[in-house]
């Protein structure tokens, strides 16, 4: 369609002809179709309006600018807001007649245009703005040109910001806004000297404001306000300087004076704005003092885990930071649950002796979930000297779950014979986690004791207790072991063959008749244990095992073949390539993908033209991982 055609198309009656007109219009940037598409906004379809506006954005140019400004005097909102919306995208084009109408008669219009001008990014518009917000006599105007000079963000603004300051509280919102966007260093002193003859709305912006300010210069200023101010507004000065501050600055702000400051704070706790609450709880904790725990405890019960966990967090380590005091010792010996809890939490993040010492003390007390509670946060803080606590919990306790936690302690920590005695005992009860923590134990203690324990269930009957001493033995001490280990390869449970593969994979460098014997492996009739030899070859990460590998390729299970393709695609060099290429069209696409990882792992002309030829066989299930293949081939990723 000519430029011509798409005119005269303009002032069809045709709803679908005018839309297509209208983007063409738009597409061509014809300045010329300007008048026509003003006139389309006004349209009573929504698809030519919407057409129009578009084309208008894509003109731009100060004929759009022009054309649009008749229309922000419309009696038609929509016409109106919708000129508006286009003016704000371009008006930046054309300023000169947008600054002319912000000194004209019509109060609506000087509204419009300061609104425009604070999109437009052009700095002669805030001079513009700036000779508004101080001399227009309507106070929306002046409104509306402090909100722009904001959204325009230019530092030399923050001068005249300063001065509307002493403007109609409507205005003196929209300065303090613009005064936080902006954090001009000069505004600091200008807003608090403003605190004085404030509103006491206005004055809890500006120390809002100067919160977000972030700039440690604000505080002495701040602080100078606090004997004097009202509760309220003192609740928001402490907020706003704690959020200034960091935690070592707070430290030493508060050193001071901390009687005086702990009454503030602990006020303030009490605001009903969570924020509030927040800063003074961390304020809390460098003023300190049994009161300000207290507070702390009895807020910190209020909070939902599940809602606020952060909060709470905040509440825990603030009370924490103070150290012991007695009402979480209170809350400890107790009845209720809910405030044990919050103690325990608490007592454990102390982690002084005299916490431990009370969690310890008051464990055989409390009820079963308590205990449990107790012990998991123990294991994480206690250290040698609360052998005899974890050792009791082994000889007396009955709750799998508390005693799995005093096993991983003695992970950690050197058991008494007794307790040594009692951990092997753990082995076979009869809850899986509990035995697996007394491995850990067992594997963590050693010794000619472990070692013989071990060796001698080696022979059990059960083939639990077979793979967890193939699996204890490898790890407490493999060089002495890997014989026998060896011999369970030919064990007749599967678990007990795999364990002993497993076991026997860090062997350095392995002996060649133990290889012999792994190798066997490759024949078994169990896929799981042929699938365990793929993965440990794969993770020994050594070129030998290639030729290894490559048998795996013929194995009748999917998935042993597809370890053993990834497995070459990382130790199988160029010469693997060809060996791989022939998976690329398995019928079972979990094969062909792992192929195609594989080869691109590899790099190289020769993968890159076998992954290209499943890019052309236009399989889906393939084309995905191709694409990505080549690409990182290409992009040389891959290769060796």
């Amino acid at each position: 369609m000519t430029d011509c055609e798409i005119l005269k198309s303009l002032e069809s009656s045709d709803s679908d002809q005018l839309r297509e007109a209208a983007f063409l219009a738009g597409e061509n940037r014809m300045k010329e179709a300007v008048p026509y598409l003003v006139k389309l906004l006004g349209s009573s379809n929504l698809g030519v309006q919407e057409a129009a506006e578009y084309a208008l954005r894509q003109i731009r140019g100060p004929e759009v600018v022009n054309a649009l400004i008749p229309l922000l005097s419309s009696d038609e909102a929509p016409l109106r807001n919708m000129s508006m919306d286009v003016l704000r995208e371009v008006g930046k084009d054309s300023i000169g007649p947008l600054k002319a109408l912000l000194i004209g008669d019509d109060p609506d219009i000087r509204i419009f245009m300061a609104d425009i001008l604070g999109s437009s990014g052009n700095f002669e518009a805030m001079h513009a703005l700036s000779e508004s917000l101080l001399r227009d006599p309507e106070v929306n105007v002046r409104y509306q040109a402090a909100m722009s000079l904001g959204n325009l963000g230019f530092p030399e603004a923050a001068n005249v910001l300063n001065q509307a300051l002493s403007d109609e509280e409507w205005v003196q919102f929209a300065v303090i806004e613009s005064l936080t966007k902006i954090r001009s260093e000069s505004s600091i002193m200008a807003l608090v000297k403003a605190l004085d003859r404030a509103s006491d709305l206005v004055a809890s912006m500006i120390i809002e404001a100067l919160g977000e300010f972030a700039n440690v210069k604000a505080v002495p200023l701040l602080s100078k306000k606090l004997a004097t101010s009202s509760g309220p507004l003192r609740n928001k000065i402490i907020n706003s300087i704690i959020k200034i501050l960091n935690e070592k600055s707070l430290a030493l702000f508060f050193e001071k004076n901390k009687d005086v400051y702990r009454g503030y704070l602990l006020d303030a706790l009490q605001d009903e704005d969570p924020s509030v609450q927040d800063a003074a709880a961390l304020g809390l904790k460098y003023v300190g003092g049994e009161e300000a725990s207290r507070a702390l405890f009895q807020l910190a019960q209020t909070i939902d885990p599940d809602i606020d966990p952060e909060r709470l967090n905040l509440m825990v380590n603030s009370m924490a930071g103070i150290g012991s005091a007695a009402c979480m010792e209170e809350a400890l010996k107790g009845n209720d649950e809910h405030a044990g809890k919050l103690a325990v939490e608490v007592l454990a993040r102390i982690n002084s002796k005299e916490s431990v010492g009370l969690l310890t003390d008051q464990f055989w007390n409390k009820d079963r979930n308590t205990q449990r509670n107790i012990v998991a946060h123990l294991i994480e803080i206690s250290d040698p000297d609360d052998v005899p606590f974890f050792e009791k919990i082994l000889l007396e306790s009955t709750d799998g779950d508390i005693i799995k936690s005093a096993l991983y302690y003695f992970v950690r920590n050197r058991p008494t014979p007794a307790a040594a005695e009692k951990i092997k005992e753990y082995l076979q009860h009869k809850y899986e986690d509990v035995r697996l923590a007394a491995l850990e134990a067992c594997v963590a203690m050693g010794g000619e004791g472990i070692i013989s324990y071990f060796r001698n269930l080696l022979n059990a009957h059960d083939e639990d207790n077979r793979a967890m001493a193939v699996n204890a033995l490898g790890r407490i001490d493999l060089k002495n072991n890997w014989e026998d280990i060896s011999e369970c390869l030919a064990d007749e449970s599967p678990l007990v063959r795999s364990q002993a593969l497993k076991a026997l994979k860090s062997m350095s460098p392995i002996p060649p008749e133990l290889l012999d014997k792994i190798m066997t492996r490759a024949y078994d009739p169990d896929r799981e244990v042929r699938l365990t030899l793929v993965e440990v070859l794969g993770e020994a990460n050594d070129p030998s095992f290639s030729s290894m590998l490559v048998k795996a390729l013929d194995d009748e299970d999917d998935w042993v073949v597809a370890r053993a393709v990834e497995a070459l695609g990382k130790i199988g060099g160029y010469d693997a390539v060809p060996l791989l290429v022939p998976f690329l069209s398995k019928e079972n696409p979990l094969v062909s993908i792992k192929t195609i990882e594989a080869l691109a792992q590899i790099g190289g002309e020769e993968a890159f033209s076998a992954i290209l030829g499943v890019l052309e066989s236009g399989d889906p299930d393939l084309q995905g991982p191709a694409e990505e293949a080549l690409a990182t081939i290409s992009e040389g990723h891959g290769g060796m």
